[in-house]
This record gives C-alpha cells, sequence and structure tokens, in this order.
C-alpha cells in the first residue's frame, strides 16, 4: 500500500514514503536529503555514516546531498553550495498505481539571510523524489525567478551501501571495469549510457540526464580517519557515484534546467 507520512531521521523533522511493492525512502527537510532507501526485498541501498550530525548543525554524511550551486571548492561559496544545509518545504505529494513521489522546493526566501546575501540570485529548486517499481527516480529542477542570468554547478552526490569496496565493480564510466583499491576521487565527462554498480549479491544500473559528467569517490583509509564524521573502517562500506554537472551552466532569467538519476535494483 503506498503511503506518504511524516517522520524524524535523528532530530530532523522527514518525509517516508512508501510503495505498495515495499519499497521505502526517507527524506530530511534539511537539506532534502534522501537518507535511505530500501528496495522491495528489504535491503538498504544508501550509506549513511554512524557518526553523521542529525540535529541540522552541519551536512549529513551519506544518502544523496543535493549539491547546487557550486561543486566543491570549484568557485567562491559555500564548499557544495547552500542546498544541503537549508531548509526546504514539502510542496506536493502523491501515487499513481504502484508508484509514489515527494516533491521538495527551496527558493531564495527559503535562505538564511547571510547566505542570501552572498547568493543574490532569484531561484527555485524543485527535487522530486519517486519510487517506481524497482527503481528510484531523482530528479532536480532548477529555474531562475530573478531578473539576471547566473551560473550555477550541481551534483547529487549518491553514497552507495556496499558490503566491502574490494568487491564493487563499476562500468560506465569508462573504458573497461573499474575497481576501486585505495583511495579514489575522478570525473568522468559525458556520460552517455547506464553505469552499472556491482557487487556480491546484485547489481545497480545507474541513468542520468540533464548532469553531464559523473563523480567517482571514496575517501580511502587515511582520508577517513581524518573525517570527524566517520569512522576509521566505514570507507568499505560505501561508494558514492554521483551524477554531475561540474562546469557551471547559464541560466537567463524564466529559463529551467533539469536533472535526472534513476537507479535500478537487479
Amino acid at each position: 500500500m503506498t503511503a506518504i507520512t511524516m517522520t524524524r531521521y535523528g532530530q530532523l523533522p522527514a518525509v517516508r514514503i512508501r510503495a505498495n511493492d515495499g519499497a521505502e525512502a526517507i527524506i530530511t527537510l534539511y537539506g532534502a536529503h534522501l537518507v535511505a532507501w530500501t528496495s522491495p526485498e528489504g535491503r538498504q541501498r544508501l550509506f549513511c555514516s554512524v557518526k553523521s550530525a542529525l540535529d541540522g548543525s552541519r551536512a549529513i554524511r551519506g544518502g544523496v546531498p543535493v549539491i547546487f550551486p557550486q561543486f566543491a571548492e570549484r568557485g567562491e561559496g559555500m564548499r557544495h553550495g547552500f542546498a544541503r544545509v537549508s531548509t526546504w518545504r514539502l510542496q506536493d505529494s502523491g501515487a499513481s498505481g504502484a508508484s509514489v513521489y515527494a516533491v521538495f522546493a527551496l527558493s531564495q526566501d527559503d535562505l538564511a539571510r547571510a547566505v542570501a546575501s552572498a547568493w543574490p540570485h532569484g531561484f527555485t529548486l524543485r527535487l522530486t523524489v519517486g519510487l517506481e517499481p524497482g527503481a528510484l527516480l531523482l530528479a532536480l529542477d532548477v529555474r531562475n525567478t530573478g531578473s539576471d542570468t547566473f551560473a550555477f554547478s550541481s551534483a547529487l552526490h549518491t553514497y552507495f551501501l556496499v558490503d566491502d569496496i574490494g568487491a564493487v565493480r563499476i562500468n560506465g564510466v569508462q573504458e573497461g571495469e573499474l575497481h576501486i583499491d585505495d583511495k579514489l576521487d575522478r570525473i568522468y565527462r559525458d556520460i552517455g549510457g547506464v553505469i552499472t554498480l556491482a557487487q556480491p549479491g546484485g547489481v545497480l544500473a545507474l541513468r542520468q540526464s540533464g548532469f553531464r559528467d559523473a563523480v567517482v569517490w571514496n575517501p580511502g583509509a587515511d582520508d577517513t580517519a581524518a573525517l570527524a564524521d566517520m569512522e576509521d573502517d566505514e570507507y568499505r562500506r560505501f561508494v558514492c557515484i554521483e551524477p554531475a554537472l561540474i562546469e557551471p551552466a547559464s541560466l537567463a532569467p524564466g529559463a529551467a534546467w533539469r536533472g535526472e538519476h534513476q537507479i535500478s535494483a537487479g
């Protein structure tokens, strides 16, 4: 039975959506952050660190942070942008047949004063999280509601839960298979096909549009040990494969952009 209910994740208000095939997702209003996705057979597919802050004091470590309007330190603004540390609104939700969805919105009026002053452009962000039979769909819509053109970068920084990083095999980002032995932080340009994440026990198929690039990241042992919000051995439990728009795109007044990420569990 499909259902959309309010809940809490840690100390954060959140929305739970449940499809009639048993799939479930939880999204916090803080960051419109997808923190959990359980596929129909009851398998959790996303990683979230046991040391992550879940009180709104800092970005959540894990799940799917929404990166906007800046990627990493590639700009003069806040690292990875303000979207992941702002409080969004539940704008819409519903169900159709076997599918269920929730839509979250953020605009300039929702921003803290200091953030709005640092990025003074009229905009609206909409993140749609949908559960369809056998798949999760994420769609990010950006609209320029102001009177000036602005440039932005974006990504959906997806932390996939794995049993052991050494057993993971990734196809579709380069010639040949990618496996991870140590720290990896690499941008792959102009992704045009399906990316697969394979490990013993299953394969995820990742499809993206709007987002031109993909980033594969794992911090490795040394960098993980330096992170206050991760246990030292947690790097072995995830890999980030994120659809990304690395080079900033310009958006004229009234114009809109959409990026989609579909994840199918096989």
